[in-house]
């Protein structure tokens, strides 16, 4: 309960994740082990991944949710203590689907952070790898351009985001990432939608 919040100021290479010393061996670890470039530390705090020098994930599993508050205290003392962007991936189950709602109400109204909830650990890690291929991806755009795409979204945007056809939440986190904003995703050419989610779901957006 007296680990600092995080481990302050660390430096993540490109396609690196590093991950919290307590998720070796588990399935998380083991499906992210080859796809991206995986180191365990201890000392990260409250961090379970850092994705970049600025990025971060919380991921609550099934087991956290069931057992009772203590991942609220978690969540609430790295928002208070952090500037890093957390986003809290959530183990939602027919087990825990029942606490959902309430980690929605904190996660996303409370602390105004992106929520995003996967069926599974594997889930989780295919989450994982594709922000990790993203930031990977906008490593060679225009320095100045960069800042801004890579400011995740508002949680009530990523939701907005996720109404529109054949978008779900991963989708909708790339997209925000490259455009920046609903805004910019309307005004954005079908042909630059097509390289970010492919043809179809392009023009369902530019269509939408």
């Amino acid at each position: 309960a007296n680990f600092p919040a995080t481990a302050g100021s660390i430096v993540v290479p490109y396609g690196h994740v590093i991950a919290n010393e307590k998720w070796r061996g588990s399935e998380v670890a083991q499906r992210l082990q080859g796809k991206v470039r995986l180191i365990f530390e201890d000392g990260l705090g409250l961090v379970d991944f850092h994705l970049s020098n600025r990025t971060c994930i919380l991921l609550i599993s099934e087991a956290d949710l069931v057992a009772g508050d203590e991942f609220k205290r978690r969540l609430v003392k790295f928002r208070n203590a952090s500037s890093l962007r957390g986003i809290v991936i959530v183990e939602k189950t027919q087990i825990s689907g029942q606490y959902y709602s309430g980690v929605q109400k904190l996660v996303v109204l409370e602390l105004g952070m992106v929520l995003l909830p996967v069926a599974n650990q594997g889930e989780a890690s295919q989450l994982i790898i594709q922000l990790v291929r993203e930031q990977s991806r906008d490593r060679g755009s225009n320095p100045f351009v960069r800042k801004q795409r890579s400011q995740l979204a508002e949680p009530a945007v990523l939701q907005a985001v996720q109404h529109i056809p054949g978008v779900g939440k991963t989708k909708a986190l790339l997209l925000l990432q490259r455009f920046g904003s609903i805004h910019r995703l309307c005004n954005t050419p079908i042909h630059e939608l097509e390289q970010v989610v492919g043809q179809t779901v392009a023009q369902q957006i530019y269509t939408f």
